[in-house]
């Protein structure tokens, strides 16, 4: 009876012996970590899940005190080299058995992460609205001041210093119209992200023929709804930075990989959709500093010298205009930008179906 209560709980419930064998596992725990009981029953845990040192540690102090611990956001290394996050908690049963419970954390820290990142954004929107009608006003009215001056001054050679004003006020107001990201209507359409990423590619070669830019799209992905040349403009920002990136870094090989692939059941901030694109843009360059990385989204936020801070801001606007967004993993010699986007329209994805 107890079994059978085991066998339908979503926790996954692993049962050791005092050598940390496993004796049994339920259904949940097979799908956790990717294995049947009759391949591994037997086997120490640690062969089957990689243990961090301070995993082994609590599972040793429990079985010698005899009492149950809990660890938050452990990791865990599954066959097939995931690294997947739990909250574990292990209960000694007699001499001879350990109870283990795992919980998994990624989702639930990502669906958070996601929602933080969303929040951020509409914050930024609102306050970058905000900030460019207290600047455009003004900029307005140096403008026209300066044209007026130029009709009033008596040597026509000083009306060089009026059009160095007029230039550099209209230069701030396309900088702030910038910083607002796309100023026009969507056209949503049927539309191939293929055909964007090779559009992308395509413009990329042109400009910078020393690095190697390499496809991996899966074809089996359906159209989606969206906007062309937005798209287009937040693929090329992303994976403009990230050439840029390698080439003031200096590294001899650079390379940028497009990939395409489709999540299913997947829950983007808390919306849940039957089906995403995954568009991947992965790098070989330094990687980001971990300053930036919380605010590599805000506007004028830039970890080049040259960098105005723009091109992810108005990426990370665009992919929210079709309710997706981006998300970044970076460590030395690999960074990896997703841009999801929902393959189907937010009321089909209410009628979705389990978890991702």
């Amino acid at each position: 009876m107890y079994q059978r209560l085991l066998e339908h709980l979503t926790t996954a419930v692993l049962l050791l012996d005092g050598t940390l064998r496993v004796r049994w596992m339920n259904p949940a725990a097979e799908a956790m970590l990717a294995v049947s009981l009759g391949r591994v029953q037997g086997t120490w845990l640690d062969s089957l899940a990689g243990l961090e040192g301070e995993v082994a540690s609590v599972l040793a102090k429990a079985r010698r005190d005899f009492h149950p611990f809990t660890q938050r956001e452990a990791q865990l290394l599954i066959p097939g080299g995931d690294a997947v996050t739990v909250d574990f908690t292990v209960t000694p049963l007699s001499d001879d058995e350990l109870l283990l419970e795992l919980e998994p954390r990624d989702r639930l820290l990502r669906i958070s992460r996601e929602e933080a990142l969303i929040a951020r954004q509409e914050t930024i929107k609102v306050l970058s609205r905000g900030l460019a009608h207290e600047i455009k006003n003004p900029l307005g009215g140096i403008r026209g001041a300066a044209q007026l001056l130029e009709r009033d001054l008596p040597d026509p050679q000083l009306a060089e210093f009026t059009h160095i004003i007029v230039e550099e006020a209209d230069r701030l107001r396309d900088l702030v119209d910038r910083m607002l990201g796309p100023n026009r209507l969507e056209q949503h359409e049927p539309l191939n992200i293929h055909k964007v990423l090779e559009r992308v590619r395509t413009l990329l070669i042109a400009e910078h023929a020393e690095v190697e830019v390499i496809r991996d799209y899966d074809p089996s992905l359906p159209e989606l709804s969206g906007d062309e040349g937005q798209l287009i403009q937040a693929v090329l920002n992303v994976s403009r930075n990230a050439v840029e990136a390698m080439e003031e870094s200096g590294i001899e090989q650079p390379t940028l990989m497009l990939r395409t692939r489709a999540r299913r059941q997947f829950t983007l901030g808390a919306e849940r959709h039957r089906l995403v694109c995954e568009v991947a843009i992965i790098d070989n360059g330094p990687g980001i500093p971990e300053s930036l990385r919380e605010t590599l989204f805000y506007p004028m936020v830039s970890g080049r010298a040259e960098g105005s801070g723009l091109g992810l801001s108005i990426a990370q606007s665009i992919l929210h205009q079709h309710q997706g967004l981006i998300e970044c993993d970076s460590h030395p010699g690999r960074t990896e930008f997703r841009l999801l986007i929902p393959l189907e329209t937010p009321r089909t994805a209410a009628a979705g179906g389990s978890d991702d």
